[in-house]
C-alpha cells in the first residue's frame, strides 16, 4: 500500500480524536468514546464549507489543536526510528518529534478535505475493563467498499492516548518504521531529520516529495 493511499483514508482514523478533549470521561470505554466523538466529528467537518474548500490554514490548526494533543507522540515517534531511537542524542529525538508530528498533521490535514457521507462503526472490543493497552476496531462506512480502521491506545495518567493506527491493514508505526530505517542507513539520524524537513516543506507548499 502507498502511502498517498494510506494518507487518503487516514481521516477517519483520527476522527475519533478529535474532540477528545471536550469528552474524556475517566469510567468511559475508549471504543465508546471514540465512537461518540467520530460521530461528532464527523458531522461538524460535513457542515464545515472552509474545509471542504481546502482552507489549509483553518485544517491545520483544527488536527495540531484538537487531534494532536490526544496522540503519544514519544512512544509513536521512538516505535517508527526503532532501534535507532537509543543511539540518538536528546536533541535528535527532540528534532524527530517535531518533524514526525509535522509530517503526521499535514497528513491528517491533506486528507481532511475529503470528508463525505462516512458513517463510523465499531467492533466489539476484545479487552478486559483493567486493561491498560487496547485495540479499538471498527470501520468506516460510505461510498465504496467499508475501510478497516483500528487503533491502539494506552491509558495514560491524563486519559486514553493512541500510539499506532491500522489503516487497511497496515500499522502507521511499522509502515513508517520501514522507510526511516532506509534513511538511517543511507544517512544516519541526522539524514532522517533532513529528509523529514525536506517532505514537510514540500507538503506545506502542496508538492510532493
Amino acid at each position: 500500500m502507498t502511502m498517498n493511499r494510506i494518507a487518503a483514508w487516514l481521516l477517519a482514523a483520527v476522527l475519533g480524536l478529535a474532540g477528545i478533549a471536550a469528552h474524556a470521561q475517566a469510567d468511559k470505554a475508549p471504543d465508546q468514546l471514540i465512537k461518540e466523538v467520530s460521530t461528532d466529528v464527523l458531522d461538524a467537518l460535513k457542515a464545515d464549507k472552509t474545509i471542504k474548500t481546502g482552507d489549509t490554514q483553518k485544517i491545520v490548526a483544527l488536527v495540531d489543536g484538537k487531534v494532536m494533543p490526544h496522540v503519544d507522540f514519544q512512544r509513536m515517534t521512538a516505535s517508527a526510528v526503532g532501534r535507532y531511537w537509543r543511539q540518538a542524542t536528546p536533541e535528535q529525538q527532540k528534532r524527530l518529534q517535531e518533524e514526525f508530528k509535522t509530517l503526521l498533521v499535514r497528513t491528517y490535514s491533506g486528507a481532511l478535505a475529503n470528508v463525505g457521507d462516512q458513517t463510523v462503526e465499531l467492533k466489539p472490543m476484545r479487552s478486559g475493563p483493567s486493561d491498560k493497552e487496547v485495540v479499538v476496531r471498527s470501520e468506516i462506512k460510505g461510498k465504496g467498499d467499508p475501510i478497516q480502521l483500528d487503533y491502539r491506545l494506552e491509558h495514560a495518567p491524563d486519559g486514553w492516548k493512541i500510539y499506532d493506527v491500522n489503516v487497511l491493514g497496515v500499522w502507521l508505526v511499522e509502515n513508517y518504521r520501514n522507510s526511516f530505517a532506509q534513511e538511517i542507513g543511507a544517512g544516519g539520524i541526522d539524514g532522517l531529520i533532513a529528509k523529514m524537513v525536506e517532505r514537510n516543506k514540500s507538503n506545506a507548499t502542496g508538492t510532493k516529495s
